[in-house]
């Protein structure tokens, strides 16, 4: 019996799961393999990027949410916003932005503030607390990420990045 060409025992060292997904579907399905490869690789890196920067945040005690809504106080030099600001950047509803934001004071990392401009408005500033627990929340997560591309050169990360570049602004002019 002839040996499958397909198989991991016949292929190089740089064998992946999406050679073994490539070769499961070879001949089956009508697409174009590359495309499909790219795209299926890049899925699975989305994947492992989550799953990294999940850990790395768990490292510090924080969730996601949590992370994301100090990370947008932390981009502000007032490190302020309304919620509704809030909401808007992280695509919530207003109600979900009230939740996190009752999680996030009783955490002591936010406190609701009047505004200085508009007595009627309540803002949401960063806390100390808050902006140490973001700090290092980076950390750790800067670290997960520099391990998932310590595999390319660094002339190698700046061809990846400018690739990803240009499909990210061909997909964005058509959206």
């Amino acid at each position: 019996m002839a040996p499958d060409n397909n198989s991991p025992a016949n292929v190089s060292s740089t064998y992946d799961s999406v050679d073994t997904h490539l070769a499961r579907w070879r001949g089956k399905a009508p697409y174009d393999e590359r495309v499909e490869a790219i795209i299926t690789r890049m899925q699975l890196l989305v994947k492992h990027v989550r799953q990294a920067k999940e850990a790395a945040l768990a490292e510090v005690g924080i969730q996601d949410f949590e992370f994301e809504t100090l990370h947008r106080l932390v981009s502000r030099s007032s490190r302020q916003a309304t919620p509704s600001e809030l909401a808007s950047e992280l695509m919530i509803s207003p109600a979900g932005m009230t939740g996190r934001i009752d999680t996030l004071e009783k955490a002591g990392l936010v406190r609701r503030v009047r505004s200085e401009e508009d007595r009627r408005r309540v803002d949401v500033e960063l806390t100390d607390k808050g902006h140490e627990l973001w700090a290092a929340a980076m950390a750790v997560r800067a670290t997960a990420e520099a391990e998932m591309l310590r595999a390319l050169a660094p002339e190698e990360r700046e061809t990846l990045d400018e690739l990803l570049k240009r499909m990210l602004i061909s997909v964005e002019s058509r959206a």
